[in-house]
């Protein structure tokens, strides 16, 4: 009796990664990379680094680089700690969380929308955050954060947009132009309550109209931080399946995607992340269209980059607080006012161009 012969089995012949990309694979999972978007990121997160230094070690009383970090630390002289640790590093942990959360919020929303215009200013999230935390301070007796007021806010301005304009997918630039609407009826509101709130109560409310990063409440940052390190991840998976979203949506039901789950879950994330933002340091306009455009420039057209995006809202909002605090020393602008200089030409010519209505 002869023996069967033995069979040999083929090994698995490895994939290869697509132009331009990363194949990582490991316990029989792989992940593609996007070569120019990974090293766009990583070239934000170093100007980040570099900007937020400059930041520490820069102002009426200056610190030298070298000593910086030790201040961080705790280390070297008094009135270094004192500068670094108390006065500044709260202000560059803000900027950090802050312009990173609009960044983020700011590219689900456009891509969502399929419009670069579509922002959480523009669509009345940012009215809605600001109208309800004024309200908790000046109109409605309660114990309840102005944090946890702003996101009802944005939460109510987000589904009076998406209501009345029916949708914010297919129809995003109906989206748009209701979201204005929204935003400029809780614009009317917010200046409404000030104007016949007392005099103290007024003030005590003003931080919340314009977008700045002095004496930021060390809660509102925390509670900010803790939602960022739980919406940037849960961002960067829907920005894979707002890839999708470009076709249309038979197709995409047609691959197997719910559709109407990914867009709820893409305006639940833009809400948490664009309420508490406005919560932490108000308005800072045009920081989400701004951050989407830089990080698109940088990684290019292949895939939505949440990451970079969120880097770059933090560089804006950094540098945006830089310049507010240095170019008019002893002088202090809010960063909302250099972000809105600077973003400002940017939406008219956005406004003015052909390409507006539709994602690039």
């Amino acid at each position: 009796m002869t023996a069967a012969p033995a069979r040999t089995v083929a090994a698995p012949v490895p994939r290869a990664a697509p132009p331009g990309t990363w194949l990582l694979a490991a316990g029989g999972r792989s992940l593609l990379v996007d070569r120019r978007a990974f090293l766009a990121a990583a070239v934000l997160a170093v100007l980040v680094l570099v900007t937020a230094a400059a930041a520490l070690a820069t102002g009426t009383a200056s610190v030298p680089v070298g000593r910086t970090l030790p201040a961080v630390l705790g280390i070297g002289e008094a009135r270094d700690v004192l500068l670094v640790q108390r006065l500044r590093l709260p202000r560059v942990a803000a900027g950090l969380a802050v312009g990173a959360a609009l960044g983020t919020a700011g590219v689900l929303l456009q891509t969502l929308a399929r419009n670069r215009l579509a922002t959480p200013d523009t669509v009345g999230l940012n009215d809605g955050a600001t109208a309800f935390a004024v309200a908790s301070v000046v109109a409605v007796s309660t114990s309840v954060t102005p944090s946890a007021f702003a996101l009802v806010g944005s939460a109510t301005a987000a589904a009076l947009a998406i209501g009345l304009a029916g949708g914010a997918g297919s129809r995003g630039y109906r989206f748009l132009v209701v979201g204005l609407g929204v935003g400029a009826a809780l614009g009317a509101l917010t200046q409404l309550m000030l104007a016949r709130a007392a005099i103290d109560d007024a003030n005590a409310a003003f931080p919340w109209t314009i977008g700045s990063l002095n004496s930021r409440s060390a809660t509102s940052v925390t509670v900010l931080g803790v939602a960022l390190a739980v919406a940037l991840p849960v961002a960067v998976v829907l920005g894979r399946r707002l890839r999708l979203l470009r076709l249309a949506d038979p197709v995409v039901i047609g691959l197997g995607s719910r559709v109407g789950r990914i867009r709820l879950a893409v305006i639940a994330t833009a809400v948490v992340t664009a309420g508490l933002a406005v919560a932490t340091a108000g308005p800072l306009g045009l920081v989400a269209l701004l951050a989407p455009e830089i990080a698109r420039r940088a990684a290019g057209p292949r895939g939505v980059p949440v990451v970079g995006t969120a880097l770059a809202g933090a560089l804006v909002v950094l540098l945006a607080d830089l310049l507010g605090r240095t170019v008019a020393a002893p002088l202090e602008l809010p960063a909302g006012l250099v972000t809105a200089v600077v973003g400002g030409p940017y939406l008219l010519w956005l406004l003015l161009t052909t390409r507006t209505r539709r994602m690039p």
